[in-house]
């Protein structure tokens, strides 16, 4: 069988901050992948790349004091701890203001231009007056025009995924200022994907189940459909894409069009080609060639919040400008933790990668639990710490590892390091394993890691099962049993090795260390039909994975402590280090705008500003004391590291620090702390 050429990304993380649990999930899942295609002698390419371009890294940086290039270059120097970490192994990792990316998406602008696909229109835009510039659609804010959720983004929305306008938004604000923004007129450039040649390849692209999921062509379906504009009027098929943004702008300037430049969706895809074309570089191959073979397969993982880009806009893009369009968009889900919140990318909500790292818990416990979850299909997936707990220590300590643990020993010290032969029994439990093989395959082929942990969890009971009636601990102690004992415990042996390999994708480094162990190459799926033969030399065996403790995952969440109140008033927390100080970011705030919460007596709804580049919404139990107006403009403090909670009226991102006395009935009042002034949005409180 021939070997497949495969082209494989991951979305491109904003280059903004750190990575979070949702993308470490992608990653794992990606990388799992690849490594399953490898294990099958499949050549393939896995790159990455950050997302350097936008106006929030422009202003995030100016905050910083540090030019757009220096502040993307800080964020990815933290990304290598993360990837090493839960072993993820990117062959390539670039960014989009890379050389390679200027001139790809140039070239591709050129291309669709060429074609037909470009046009130029003066449209109004949103000016924000008191920042003297227009906004880009991440720095507006509103509510859906099609299913009125609040505080949406002014490019998509991510409650309905519906794509709009900026000035399509109800009730639009700056999350710059907390200004309404003005309309000003403004040159821009439109890729035309309501052209019936694009309407009709993406119709087709996207609805002949082979380049998307039953479920996300579903939902892509209805976008070509009959749908109601934000006047009231109707409209059918696809809207043209605005692919142009005003100076000042950090990114790609758009040809022959000074102070124009490319919308970051636009670059930002190019950046998996200029990623790649950076790799090949550095190996002196040709990228042109590559990209030209006709058998080349391109892969692309994906949250399924953007959708709307790759499903429609990346492979138009890629069609029109004379270009190989992806073999496959494989969507997921979100990743929810213990409650069911959502993970967010401009939220940074969940568990923490960082800190699971930090308190020695094994990554491969993490890449187990999630490939035990994902199934191939865009659907949400939840962490529960009893959950992960039971899987990992059941299924990796109690099934997998224990097959080990209870034949090596006996190996070593009866055998001389040495297996035997494999008697009828022990011949027929090694064929039904080796029999799995293609249903084991055939599920990671089809991202179903679900399937493919549950198919060798099964073939482990089998294995098990046989150590039980066969209890090589009594053989051990039986006269004239030595040869039946060689034979269970090398069974035993072969055994491990067969499910080692189908479980190497999900846990390479176990699986390296398994390899140590029988003093074998790294093995592939083929492997499994070769057994390693009587007299086949193994080393020493050192127990390979801990089982999870109730107090790692006590300390993962780290629950607040329990003050002890007193009468008529709250006595102080017990004691607490610099250190558990320093856990808690305060910073402060300005209070750009703030607003009643409908349907609410006690809340208010509150945008700040922490210097981040961006605002956060914040509800507060303050409503009884202040009227929207005596706070807006204000400045407070902010508890930013604040898990973000999801309320009755939406997500709530943070806390403000606010005074109160234990008795309210005595002391009623609360009370919103004020710094002096001279602070300033974004200063932390040490």
């Amino acid at each position: 069988m021939t070997a497949r050429k495969l082209f494989v990304t991951t979305a491109l993380p904003y280059a903004n901050g750190n990575f979070h649990i949702g993308h470490i999930m992608e990653y794992i899942q990606a990388d799992t992948w690849v490594r399953a295609q490898r294990m099958q002698g499949n050549a393939v390419n896995f790159v990455g790349a950050d997302d350097a371009h936008g106006a929030p890294i422009m202003i995030a940086a100016e905050k910083a004091g540090k030019t757009p290039q220096q502040f993307v270059a800080d964020i990815a120097a933290g990304r290598k701890q993360y990837l090493d970490g839960f072993h993820i192994a990117f062959d390539n990792w670039s960014n989009t203001d890379s050389p390679e990316n200027h001139e790809l998406s140039r070239q591709i602008y050129l291309d669709l231009k060429k074609a037909g696909f470009i046009e130029t229109r003066t449209i109004e835009q949103f000016f924000d007056p008191e920042k003297n510039m227009f906004l880009p659609d991440r720095f507006i804010k509103g509510e859906c025009p099609r299913c009125h959720a609040k505080d949406q983004y002014g490019d998509n929305c991510e409650v309905c995924s519906s794509v709009y306008a900026p000035t399509d938004l109800i009730a639009p604000y700056s999350a710059l200022s907390g200004a309404r923004p003005v309309l000003k007129t403004s040159e821009h450039f439109f890729f035309k994907l309501s052209d019936p040649r694009a309407v009709e390849f993406l119709t087709e692209w996207t609805q002949d189940g082979q380049h998307v999921q039953p479920e996300v062509a579903a939902k892509i379906k209805e976008w070509f459909g009959t749908r109601t504009n934000p006047d009231g009027s109707t409209s059918t098929g696809l809207d043209d894409w605005d692919i142009s943004r005003d100076a000042p702008y950090f990114g790609i300037e758009i040809p022959d069009a000074p102070g124009k430049y490319f919308y970051v969706w636009l670059d930002a895809p190019v950046g998996y080609l200029a990623s790649l074309k950076n790799l090949l570089n550095q190996r002196g191959e040709d990228y042109d060639a590559y990209m030209a073979d006709p058998q080349l397969e391109q892969y692309h993982f994906i949250g399924k919040d953007i959708i709307t880009f790759h499903t429609l806009f990346w492979p138009a893009m890629l069609k029109f400008s004379g270009r190989k369009t992806p073999t496959k968009i494989c969507v997921h889900g979100f990743l929810t933790v213990n409650n069911g919140e959502k993970m967010s990318k401009s939220r940074g909500t969940g568990l923490d990668p960082l800190k699971y790292l930090a308190l020695n818990m094994n990554p491969e416990w993490l890449r187990y639990y999630l490939g035990a979850k994902l199934n191939g299909r865009n659907e949400d997936i939840d962490f529960t710490a009893e959950d992960f707990m039971l899987r990992v220590n059941s299924d990796l300590i109690g099934k997998y590892v224990n097959i080990a643990s209870r034949a090596a020993g006996f190996i070593a010290k009866r055998f001389g390091g040495k297996l035997g032969p494999v008697s009828a029994d022990g011949q027929e439990l090694l064929a039904a394993l080796r029999g799995s093989q293609g249903a084991i395959v055939a599920a990671y082929e089809a991202r179903d890691t679900a399937r493919a942990a549950r198919e060798t969890m099964l073939l482990c009971d089998r294995v098990n099962a046989y150590v039980d009636a066969n209890k090589p601990w009594e053989l051990a102690k039986q006269e004239g049993m030595e040869a039946r004992l060689h034979d269970v415990c090398t069974t035993c042996i072969e055994a491990f090795r067969i499910l080692t390999i189908y479980l190497r994708p999900i846990l390479p480094h176990v699986a390296a260390e398994v390899a140590n162990f029988l003093i074998v190459p790294p093995e592939g799926f083929d492997d499994v039909a070769r057994p390693l033969g009587a007299g086949h030399q193994i080393g020493e065996y050192k127990h390979l994975m801990q089982r999870v403790t109730p107090e790692q995952l006590d300390a993962l969440f780290e629950p607040p402590a329990v003050e002890k109140p007193l009468p008529g008033g709250e006595a102080i927390a017990e004691a607490i280090t610099i250190d558990d100080f320093a856990k808690v970011d305060l910073r402060i705030a300005k209070i750009v705008k703030c607003e009643a919460v409908e349907g609410s007596t006690k809340l208010l709804r509150l945008t700040l500003d922490a210097g981040e580049g961006q605002t956060r919404t914040v509800f507060s139990g303050i409503a009884s004391m202040y009227q929207p107006a005596q706070l807006e403009g204000k400045l407070t403090v902010l508890v930013a590291n604040l898990a973000p909670r999801k309320m009755k009226f939406g997500i709530s991102e943070g806390m403000v620090l606010a005074a109160s006395h234990a008795d309210e009935k005595a002391h009623p009042g609360i009370y919103v702390l004020e710094p002096f002034p001279g602070a300033q949005p974004g200063m932390r409180i040490h």
